[in-house]
């Protein structure tokens, strides 16, 4: 196939491309230049229109992860996020339906969830059933975007929507925790995308990809009150390995992020877990940010 990747010099765009680029025929467009970048254009600037048109020539799938992300809010206005998550994604799409585009990847969040994801008293259990309750304009832009891609479904284009998890450089105590419950790895985003490409595609697909979890929904109060005693259950290699490091357990889990949806759907599996995150701390990754 040949697949456009937007958003190709981001974490997840390099993974995308890197994953798909032994197999298949490959175009980064970013308005960053990186080795994973082939086109140099702002998707949020019409003027890219002639460029793009040129880019979708030929092209079979479009993963579009191009946007402003939740470290932007307030720093951009929100007209901003508006322009660059909401309107352009509107002309990606509608660009892609012309050129004959037959697949969509939306690169969505987790975070649009929102204020649904933490209920008071207990852990939140977020599957694709949850109806979101966007806070920020991050929030509403990637929602917006959303329902603007569903109608590009219903006009014919395939489009598959992965609300992804937690995936940035932050703490290793933090990452590693967040691994069990709303975190994962690009690496592991990019092979969700690389199936989402895959076999016969609906018109219309929304998946939460976040990392494996070893928790059940009748975990959600314990979790609130006492996470350490449910790790203790759930996840005894981790207490091990954060007593081997002298690192608090979290002494409160707020919400659990569930994947089994697209694991089914997509035949995919997490498998960069915990473990993972102290293997690259170790090695010294710049992914993974020292305990501070």
């Amino acid at each position: 196939m040949k697949i456009l990747i937007t958003g190709a010099a981001g974490r997840l765009g390099r993974a995308a491309h890197q994953a798909l680029a032994a197999d298949h025929a490959v175009v980064g467009l970013d308005r960053l230049p990186s080795t994973t970048t082939d086109l140099l254009a702002d998707l949020a600037d019409p003027a890219a229109d002639a460029l793009l048109r040129r880019a979708l020539e030929g092209v079979d799938a479009v993963i579009h992860g191009a946007a402003l992300h939740a470290p932007h809010v307030g720093l951009w206005p929100d007209r901003a996020f508006e322009r660059i998550n909401v309107a352009a994604t509107a002309r990606l799409a509608a660009l892609a339906q012309q050129a004959g585009v037959r697949r969509f990847v939306f690169a969505s969040t987790t975070a649009l969830y929102g204020h649904a994801a933490t209920p008071e008293g207990r852990a939140g259990w977020v599957d694709e059933d949850l109806e979101p309750q966007p806070r920020t304009i991050y929030h509403r832009s990637k929602r917006a975007a959303e329902a603007l891609l569903r109608e590009a479904a219903a006009a014919g284009l395939a489009v598959t929507v992965l609300r992804i998890a937690r995936c940035f450089a932050e703490p290793a105590p933090l990452m590693a925790a967040y691994r069990l419950h709303r975190g994962i790895d690009a690496s592991d985003v990019a092979q969700a995308m690389v199936l989402a490409l895959q076999g016969e595609v609906p018109p219309w697909r929304l998946f939460v990809v976040s990392g494996a979890t070893p928790f059940l929904p009748t975990d959600a109060e314990a979790l609130w009150h006492d996470a350490p005693a449910v790790l203790a259950q759930r996840a005894p290699a981790l207490l091990q390995a954060f007593a081997q490091r002298g690192w608090p357990l979290p002494p409160r889990i707020d919400r659990i992020y569930s994947a089994a949806r697209a694991q089914q759907g997509l035949g995919w599996q997490p498998r960069h877990g915990f473990d993972e995150v102290l293997r690259q701390l170790d090695a010294g990754a710049p992914e993974v940010l020292a305990p501070g």
